[in-house]
């Protein structure tokens, strides 16, 4: 396995919103991608064929979901902490760090990606996987970590924080619409965001990032070409 680069998000299709193409980049260069989700998805959105299941029915139907997605981006593992979907504020806090802290070292990853401190969208899932790996990154307990990342949102850009990192979509957004579409019971949200996924969002172009911390630097201010840039 090449060097694996940690994902560490709230629910199932997150990782396809956010950060297919640089995931789908990193497996093609022959990296490991590996992804930490918080929760199974069960208080998602429900359409087609997921539309009577009970929340059990969805948290295994959206976790077979994630696999295929796994498969399309080249995600070379995946965890679920099967915490309760739409309240991980309500989570043990001890129990939640220690879960993240555990992830990170298990993989002994050096790149770390998550939600910013707003969640994006100030969703309180987003924003509670955004703590505690933030908090597990700070702590002094994951010492192989040596970046971690946000996706880039309209708060960070409002406070002037430039991306650190971009993934142009266009020559790859038919990867990433097929990760999405294998997300299924999710579609109508999907299709609220993006569009029709058969055609290219150009609202929706880039995935980016921003540097949060570096070494112990917080928002080093810098352009990377490459999340590997500057690593010892």
């Amino acid at each position: 396995m090449g060097e694996p680069v940690g994902f560490l998000y709230a629910h199932p299709d997150d990782e396809s919103f956010l950060s297919a193409c640089l995931i789908r980049q990193l497996a093609d260069e022959g990296h490991a991608p590996v992804l930490l989700l918080a929760t199974k998805g069960e208080a998602g959105q429900k359409n087609g064929y997921a539309a009577q299941a009970t929340k059990e029915e969805l948290a295994a139907i959206r976790v077979k979901e994630m696999e295929k997605a796994a498969e399309v981006l080249g995600i070379a593992e995946v965890e679920h902490l099967g915490f309760p979907d739409g309240k991980l504020d309500t989570v043990d806090e001890t129990l939640f760090l220690e879960a993240v802290i555990r992830f990170i070292n298990k993989y002994r990853l050096r790149i770390v990606v998550t939600f910013p401190e707003d969640g994006g969208n100030f969703h309180p899932d987003h924003m509670a996987i955004s703590r505690f790996t933030t908090a597990a990154v700070l702590s002094g307990r994951c010492p192989s970590v040596q970046k971690l990342y946000y996706t880039l949102s309209k708060t960070l850009r409002e406070k002037g924080y430039e991306p650190t990192f971009i993934v142009d979509t266009e020559q790859a957004w038919s990867v990433k619409a097929e990760a999405l579409r294998a997300h299924t019971s999710q579609l109508l949200a999907t299709e609220k965001y993006f569009g029709n996924l058969n055609v290219f969002p150009e609202d929706r172009r880039y995935e980016s990032f921003v540097l949060y911390w570096e070494r112990g630097q917080r928002w080093p201010s810098k352009t990377e070409t490459s999340l590997f840039d500057d690593l010892i």
